[in-house]
């Protein structure tokens, strides 16, 4: 009798315990800043033009994103909000950004994720492999909130495309080149919250990424709710033309080029123009 009583005690235990790892999930959100520098010649461009121009690339790059996730899968989407406000006049400023439609769903478990994105109105499910980050565990420890953070980073060289204006036809960044530059990548984890998971395309550490920056943008959380009382669906977006990512990034690069071209100098005579393109 002892025995059957421990033996079913024991089942017990095991289904406790598997139930509460599937029914484990959350919501963190995450609010994002990037650093932007612009030099410009003060003959040709009045401080209040400047200012304008700042507090425009500022608003654009300051969002709200929610990642809801459970022990395995996540969705990564940023929060509606209103449209950005455009300077007026003659002056036209091109910025190149995702769209605030995007989903990004990620499993971690089956290493594989869905980016469904809108790329001026054409919308594409990006299907590919979860790509393996080396990432070094540091020893130094912050806190974000009520949570201790461990800090990671990644060393890499990756490519960009350099930052410019162009005003009255000075420079033609149509004819821009990418160089190469060395990108660290600093990350804060949380093993209080044992998921392998975080911002964007960023996890494989043993804890919640609450906080990434790569440089340029700062991703930070500054919510999280556990376990909330209403259950949280995590569902994989299936809207769009399925590409991987390989193509996807050659769809881009193309649409990048084409974009350049139209707002180049040749094509933009009259007034002011102003063209900006953020590195990264």
């Amino acid at each position: 009798m002892n025995i059957l009583i421990k033996l079913t005690i024991g089942i017990f235990a095991v289904c406790v315990a598997k139930v509460g790892a599937q029914e484990f999930q959350g919501e963190a959100t995450y609010r994002s800043k990037r650093q932007v520098n612009i030099e410009v010649d003060s003959t040709k461009v009045s401080s209040s033009t400047h200012q304008q121009m700042m507090e425009l690339l500022k608003k654009q790059f300051q969002k709200t994103y929610t990642l809801t996730f459970n022990k395995n899968e996540s969705v990564y989407k940023e929060e509606e909000t209103l449209s950005t406000p455009q300077l007026g006049g003659n002056l036209g400023v091109m910025v190149m950004a995702n769209s605030g439609s995007d989903i990004l769903y990620k499993n971690t478990k089956a290493n594989r994720y869905t980016n469904q994105n809108d790329v001026f109105g054409k919308i594409f499910l990006i299907k590919d492999s979860i790509q393996k980050r080396d990432w070094k565990l540091e020893s130094e420890t912050k806190n974000i909130g009520e949570y201790t953070c461990y800090k990671a980073t990644i060393t890499r060289e990756v490519e960009v495309m350099s930052s410019g204006i162009s005003i009255n036809g000075d420079k033609d960044l149509s004819k821009d080149e990418p160089t190469t530059r060395t990108q660290v990548i600093t990350a804060w984890y949380t093993t209080q919250i044992p998921v392998n998971n975080g911002p964007e395309n960023y996890q494989g550490l043993p804890g919640l990424i609450l906080e990434v920056n790569d440089g340029s943008q700062t991703l930070i959380c500054s919510k999280i709710v556990l376990n909330p009382e209403k259950r949280i669906e995590i569902k994989e977006p299936t809207k769009g033309k399925e590409v991987d990512q390989e193509q996807f990034d050659v769809i881009m690069a193309k649409k990048r080029k084409e974009m350049m071209e139209r707002y180049s100098p040749r094509n933009n005579r009259d007034g002011e123009t102003f063209q900006i393109r953020i590195g990264g």
